[in-house]
């Protein structure tokens, strides 16, 4: 199980910067952002792994997997663009507001 593995920082990384971005204003609206985002990325991700793995561009030792699919493409592969969806947005939060020169 190396993917799950490998996949599991990002993971981890992403629910803590997640939560500490909370506390920031307007959270509501950009966690919604950023389920909506993840919606869709989840979507473009199972068509687009699967039409590659079914191409054979591509292909998963089952040894390294967890073993739980979506069509072809490993679970594992969906946890990067939940991780984006979900990151960007919060590091982007905690960043501190820019000030003009002038």
């Amino acid at each position: 199980m190396t993917y799950p593995l490998i996949v599991l920082p990002f993971v981890v990384v992403t629910v803590v910067v997640t939560l500490f971005s909370l506390r920031r204003p307007q959270r509501r609206e950009r966690l919604v952002a950023s389920l909506w985002t993840a919606g869709i990325l989840v979507l473009l991700t199972a068509v687009f792994d699967n039409v590659m793995i079914a191409a054979d561009l591509f292909t998963y030792p089952e040894e390294h997997i967890s073993g739980i699919r979506v069509g072809l493409a490993p679970i594992e592969d969906f946890a990067y663009p939940l991780c984006v969806a979900f990151l960007l947005p919060a590091i982007g939060a905690l960043l501190p507001e820019r000030r003009d020169a002038a």
